[in-house]
């Protein structure tokens, strides 16, 4: 890394544009509306939005940030360092339901990661239009491929010269690449009457022919730069402006060049009008013959790049929008029209710059009282309601204004937000965060699970960086999650009883949310409170679900802030949907807790020991749900021989382990009084009808003699065993079955009959471990029984403890993943090779 501020934010820089060029080359290569780069921040498990190329940056602010763990495309693509491809709506909403919730647009996606030597430095992704299969992108998914690969270069090559390969900052938002017609230029100015300087871009001083070391400016310099006869106009119209006087009109000037400009200025106030307050004004390229027809249009028609910047209006939509041109051309729509920025505009605008189709929409237009401009010019609009259509094209959006028709389909004013100065959530993000939030909060199953969630969604929804929850155990509050905290500092609090005066006790007891703007409102509302920071804000939610309190939720924040209307009301919805979804965390804990001590308590501890057979068994439980299920296995003594046992109930829970539980002593009982395996399965199946759990298990039963090594095997709709013989050769045996128990009371379940040599292994198991989603099960049979076939050999040669060796390295792959949809069991036999004599 370098040594000097100038020397990093070179490097850096470097960084930059390297992203961005492989951003911009993403969204030509594939016809994207709009491509980015993703970075880890310096947050542990936290990604950042880099660069964002075709998309103003303000209409992506909600994910700008991402945890690595949240379910949506980018974070698998990270984390899991694959391709993730989305062609359209209906397969994000599939897969993707939180991503698929705050863009529901006919969009897709395609998410890259760009590779390290061992894990991925980030991840491209682009926008596109949707398209009905994925078939229609894999080009385009090879194409982003070999992009990212050239960045991966790019960036390890900058990752060896020492810059940091982290981003905190904002993304960086950049225009897309390509041959792109120019607009006409728009220079803008600002005039300081009292100290006469004039600051102006360099697009000014190019419509006006200035030389570049002149700035800053007097106003004679501007008004030199016309010829005589229009110089006194542009003085007059600058004394005016600068009085308080709003100009009529645009002036037509010519530069001492000879070139056709307009000249637009507006001033201060009448209110606030005087000799210190500035005056803004643009500066047009006349020479558009187009530009001066669409001028004289009664409709209102404006013009924004792909970035928000508005680089056209004619003079009625700067009427009905209620701001002089000379005030918004040439900046970015929500800074020059700042009531367009509102949620419901910045979501068509979103849809518009990302969908072909054209946005029509309603806006209510504010007074003058209520944007605070005193301009009389727009009192015939006062709260009247406008009619926008925003048509996108490949480099512009083309809007229409007009007013909307008494008795239109115009919605009825919304209420006023208290936004407060300075809040730090941006409105977009406020829009979906109850969606987003209850949408992550449905895949939750655990108070852990749920509080990490609040952690990933909430917190940075809101700027926060405190985290606490809280939970009601026997009228007492114990903490259930905490970060962000100073190490042990809310350890006294551990415990408190509902009499304590705290805020976090209070907002339960009361069902009030408090919210504190500063430390020191915190302090004086409860005098002697510890405090963990000297500064910041702080907001107590009270979870109450259905009535009932669950708890308390703390967020912090390191700066004083204050809370607007929407903030407080969104904040409380978003507590009443933690509190049900702790409520029903807690419930199914305490349901797996009972599911988990009944499954240990039937599963067999350990397995008989017999001279003739070894045997060994596993166990894993899924992922997904409960953990627990009603899969089993079993080895029971019968008569002069042994049974081998393995089943699997349908579904997951307490039901399913009961059934599991309830089936296995039949089967025990039936090998005990050593009937055939036919009866044994005719029996059980009668049993499970008789009991009725609406649920149906398959089942496999061999009577194994360890003398002969004859076996008799009958099955009832479960997967068909596998038997490695003693030189190594594995087949899947052909064994004829019928179907599942508890289905059909007549039904028949034939036995086979086959002979286990000295030395052979036979595996029995459930679907767990062979299928797979996507994939046939015949294709998890097959690599299971070449995975016997490799592992088998030293079992068959040392017996019992290279058997249990076998069992793990069989389970090996589904132990160690983190995506186990479906219980597992494996029950493994080997005959014993007879002793000599």
């Amino acid at each position: 890394m370098t040594g000097s501020a100038e020397g990093r934010n070179r490097t850096l820089g470097g960084l930059a544009t390297l992203l961005a060029d492989a951003a911009g080359e993403a969204v030509r290569a594939t016809d994207g509306r709009a491509a980015g780069v993703y970075l880890p921040s310096s947050s542990p498990g936290v990604l950042r939005l880099a660069t964002l190329v075709g998309l103003p940056a303000r209409l992506y602010r909600p994910w700008w940030r991402l945890h690595v763990d949240r379910r949506f495309p980018v974070a698998d693509a990270y984390r899991l360092g694959v391709k993730v491809v989305l062609p359209n709506s209906t397969e994000s909403m599939r897969r993707y339901p939180q991503f698929a919730a705050g863009l529901p647009f006919p969009v897709g996606t395609i998410n890259v990661p760009v590779m390290g030597s061992a894990s991925p430095f980030g991840v491209l992704t682009v926008l596109l239009p949707a398209v009905p299969d994925v078939t229609e992108v894999l080009a385009k998914r090879d194409r982003l491929a070999e992009i990212a690969e050239e960045l991966a270069t790019g960036v390890r090559r900058l990752g060896a010269a020492g810059v940091p390969l982290v981003w905190d900052d904002e993304p960086l938002c950049v225009r897309p690449l390509g041959p792109r017609r120019t607009p006409k230029r728009i220079g803008r100015f600002v005039w300081h009457p009292v100290t006469d300087v004039v600051t102006a871009d360099d697009s000014t001083r190019t419509l006006l022919g200035l030389a570049a070391d002149e700035q800053p400016w007097a106003s004679d310099t501007l008004i030199g730069a016309v010829i005589a006869e229009d110089a006194e106009r542009l003085a007059d119209l600058l004394r005016e402006a600068a009085g308080g006087k709003q100009p009529s009109g645009p002036l037509l000037l010519r530069t001492t060049g000879g070139a056709p400009r307009v000249v637009e200025v507006c001033g201060p106030d009448a209110a606030a009008a005087g000799p210190d307050q500035p005056v803004d004004g643009i500066v047009l390229d006349a020479g558009s013959m187009a530009d001066a027809a669409a001028d004289q249009l009664p409709q209102g028609v404006f013009c924004m790049d792909r970035l928000g910047l508005i680089v056209y209006a004619n003079p009625r939509a700067a009427e009905l929008l209620g701001e002089p041109r000379a005030r918004f051309l040439g900046r970015a729509l929500w800074e020059g029209v700042p009531w367009l920025g509102q949620s419901a505009c910045e979501d068509h605008l979103r849809a518009a710059l990302l969908s072909p189709q054209p946005v029509h929409f309603h806006v209510r237009r504010p007074s003058p009282g209520e944007r605070e401009t005193g301009d009389e010019r727009f009192e015939a609009y006062d709260g009247d309601w406008l009619s926008l259509s925003v048509h996108p094209g490949p480099e512009f959006l083309t809007c229409t204004v007009a007013p909307a028709q008494r008795g239109s389909q115009a919605p009825d004013p919304p209420e006023a937000a208290d936004e407060a100065p300075g809040a730090e959530v941006a409105t977009t993000s406020l829009v979906h965060r109850p969606i987003v939030l209850a949408i992550a909060l449905t895949e939750a199953t655990t108070a852990r699970q749920v509080s990490a969630v609040v952690m990933q969604e909430l917190l940075p929804a809101f700027g926060g960086r405190r985290l606490a929850i809280y939970l009601l155990q026997d009228r007492h509050l114990y903490l259930a999650w905490e970060t962000g905290f100073p190490l042990g500092f809310l350890a006294p609090f551990e415990g408190v009883g509902l009499d304590a005066r705290l805020p976090g006790v209070e907002t339960l007891t009361t069902g009030q949310p408090l919210f504190f703007d500063s430390m020191q409102q915190l302090a004086n509302t409860y005098p002697g409170i510890p405090l963990d920071a000297t500064e910041g804000a702080r907001a107590f939610l009270p979870l109450i679900a259905s009535g009932r309190p669950v708890g308390s939720c703390i967020l912090g924040f390191d700066r004083p802030r204050s809370f607007s209307t929407e903030e407080r009301t969104v904040l409380t919805a978003l507590a009443g949907l933690i509190a049900h979804a702790m409520e029903k965390a807690q419930r199914y804990e305490t349901e797996a807790a009972l599911a988990r001590g009944l499954q240990r308590a039937l599963l067999p501890r350990r397995l008989p020991v017999h001279p003739g057979v070894e045997t060994a068994g596993r166990y894993l439980p899924g992922t997904q749900g409960m953990d627990v299920g009603g899969d089993w296995y079993d080895v029971v003594e019968a008569g002069d021989g042994l049974a081998l046992v393995i089943g699997d109930v349908q579904g997951h829970g307490v039901q399913a382990a009961a059934t599991m539980g309830q089936l296995r002593s039949a089967v025990r009982a039936f090998a005990l009084d050593d009937r055939p395996p036919d009866e044994v399965l005719s029996g059980t199946n009668h049993l499970l009808i008789d009991l009725d759990p609406g649920q149906f298990a398959s089942c496999c039963y061999v009577r194994l003699d360890p003398l002969t090594g004859r076996a008799m095997v009958a099955r009832a709709g479960h997967p068909p065993p596998l038997l490695r013989r003693p030189g190594g050769r594995t087949r899947v045996l052909d064994i004829a079955g019928g179907v599942v128990l508890g289905v059909d009371p007549f039904a028949r379940y034939p036995v086979t009959e086959l002979v286990m040599d000295p030395g052979a292994v036979l595996a029995l198991y459930t679907d767990g471990l062979v299928e797979r989603v996507g994939h046939d099960i015949d294709e998890g049979i097959s690599a299971l029984r070449v995975a016997l076939a490799k592992g088998g050999a030293s079992a068959s040669r040392r017996g019992g403890r290279s058997l249990v060796t076998l069992a793990d390295r069989l389970t090996a792959a589904a132990r160690h993943s983190a995506d186990r949809p479906d219980d597992i069991a494996l029950l493994l036999a080997a005959r014993r090779a007879a002793k000599p004599r």
